[in-house]
C-alpha cells in the first residue's frame, strides 16, 4: 500500500483539493480535514449534498475543529491556498480557470445542487494535474464523472474503499467509472493529507 501511495504521489504538487461526500460524509470528514497541515496545505473545497431549505452550518462547525481558517465559498472569492471551503446549500459551485469560484442555479445533478460532479469537472479543468480529488461515501452516482475528469486531465484520484463507507454507492460507481490512483480506508487518506504538497 505505502509503495502504491509513493508511486500516485511521485512528483506531484498539489495546489488545490476537492473532496466530496454525500450519506455519512460529516461524520467522514470529522476524521479526515484534521489531518490537513497547518502550513503549506492546498486550497481544500468540500462538497456534501446539502438540501437546498436548509443554511448549511457545515463552514461554522468545522471552523471550530481546524487550525486552518474555514469559510464558505463565496460567488467570485479567489480561491486560497491554506483555506478550507465548503459548498452552500442551494447553488452549484464551481472553480473559473482565473481560479475563482463561481455559484450558479443550473438544475440539479443526480438530484443534487450542489452536485459534486460541478464542482470536479471544474476544478480539473482549472488545475488539471495540479489537482487532487478525493470521493467519499455517497448513496448515488454523483462524483463517478467528476473523478473521471480529474484523472483525464492528470490529477490525483483518491476513492475511499467502499467496505468501510457508510454508504457504497458512490465509491463503487466511482472506482468502475475512473480506476482511480488510489483506494483507501478513511486512515488511510488520513495519513494522505499531509503528503500532498504545495509548489
Amino acid at each position: 500500500m505505502h509503495r502504491t501511495r509513493s508511486r500516485a504521489l511521485a512528483g506531484r504538487r498539489i495546489e488545490a483539493l476537492v473532496i466530496g461526500a454525500s450519506a455519512g460524509g460529516v461524520d467522514a470528514l470529522v476524521e479526515l480535514l484534521p489531518a490537513l497541515p497547518r502550513e503549506g496545505a492546498p486550497a481544500t473545497v468540500c462538497i456534501l449534498h446539502v438540501p437546498a431549505d436548509r443554511e448549511s452550518r457545515l463552514a461554522e462547525l468545522f471552523d471550530a475543529r481546524l487550525g486552518l481558517p474555514v469559510v464558505e465559498a463565496r460567488d467570485k472569492q479567489s480561491v486560497e491556498p491554506g483555506t478550507v471551503y465548503f459548498a452552500g446549500a442551494g447553488y452549484h459551485l464551481s472553480i473559473e480557470h482565473d481560479r475563482v469560484f463561481s455559484l450558479s442555479c443550473e438544475p440539479p445533478v443526480h438530484y443534487a445542487r450542489p452536485a459534486i460532479d460541478v464542482l470536479m469537472e471544474s476544478a480539473a479543468d482549472a488545475y488539471g494535474a495540479a489537482l487532487a480529488g478525493i470521493l467519499l461515501t455517497g448513496a448515488n452516482h454523483d462524483g463517478a464523472e467528476g473523478m473521471q475528469r480529474i484523472r483525464q486531465r492528470g490529477g490525483l484520484t483518491v476513492v475511499q474503499d467502499p467496505g468501510e463507507a457508510q454508504a457504497a454507492t458512490m465509491p463503487f460507481e466511482a472506482i468502475r467509472r475512473c480506476e482511480p490512483h488510489l483506494v483507501l480506508p478513511l486512515a488511510g487518506i488520513r495519513a494522505l493529507l499531509p503528503l500532498l504538497e504545495t509548489p
